[in-house]
């Protein structure tokens, strides 16, 4: 444990990630289970190994986030994105500005540039999809999928804005046009500001009860008056109110 413990202070030293704010039994799984598949018998050891060897520390950044996506993931709620949560914001704003938060390798970001240009000239959307993990912006940032991504995808938008080479298929410069992939830290970095929508889903479940409604605080700054947040289908915020939100339909809250 205290081997651990000290692994966790060396990371978040050396490379500003703090590991005490995700849950400590899964983390700590996941973490023993790389580090011994990969040979090491320590922790100190399996530190000074990702600190030297640049493909360890991506395996350990991709290991510690979670990057499991698709298009259109959980369509019923996309569905109430695009009957409500949009066209309510289209008839206050003439622009949007919008934040993909650990978005991945990019479905997410994508999706909501499809579904948002039914509604904006591509000119009037700014969306800022960020994530922590290089590997998955630089997949993100090529826009290239393969069909089991695509499943929730209608054929008629599949034909608009995607096209096929081989067995992958490549997201139109259309939809990639309004899209900028950053690198961010939730835990470390500051939020951008005045977001009429922020989509942060099936991330927030790993941290800690403390670390969350910090999260939850800073994502309610974030929002511009009467902006969206958007969470995944296993994060309820059970008291929006203490974060300056409401319930504006299911894992959707909206700024006071």
């Amino acid at each position: 444990m205290q081997e651990y413990q000290s692994f966790i202070r060396q990371v978040n030293k050396s490379i500003g990630l703090d590991l005490s704010l995700y849950k400590e039994a899964q983390m700590k799984r996941r973490l023993t289970s790389l580090r011994n598949r990969r040979g090491f018998d320590s922790f100190q050891k399996y530190f000074d190994a990702i600190m030297e060897d640049r493909s360890l520390m991506e395996e350990f950044l991709d290991k510690i986030t979670i990057n499991v996506s698709e298009f259109y993931r959980n369509p019923n709620r996309w569905k109430v994105l695009e009957d409500s949560i949009f066209p309510a914001l289209k008839k206050k704003k003439d622009k949007i500005k919008i934040w993909s938060a650990a978005c991945s390798t990019g479905e997410e970001p994508y999706t909501l540039s499809i579904l948002a240009q039914q509604f904006w000239d591509k000119q009037n959307i700014s969306i800022i999809a960020t994530d922590i993990d290089d590997n998955v912006l630089s997949h993100a940032k090529q826009g290239l999928y393969k069909e089991r991504a695509l499943q929730e995808v209608s054929p008629n938008i599949k034909k608009k804005y995607f096209n096929q080479v081989a067995d992958t298929y490549k997201i139109s410069d259309d939809i990639k046009q309004p899209i900028t992939f950053k690198k961010h830290n939730l835990l470390a970095d500051t939020f951008p500001q005045n977001m009429d929508l922020i989509v942060c889903r099936n991330v927030l479940i790993y941290f800690t009860d403390e670390a969350k409604e910090e999260l939850y605080n800073k994502f309610s700054n974030a929002l511009s008056e009467d902006g969206i947040f958007f969470v995944g289908s296993t994060e309820q915020i059970f008291n929006p109110e203490n974060f300056n939100l409401k319930v504006h339909d299911t894992f959707f809250y909206q700024k006071m």
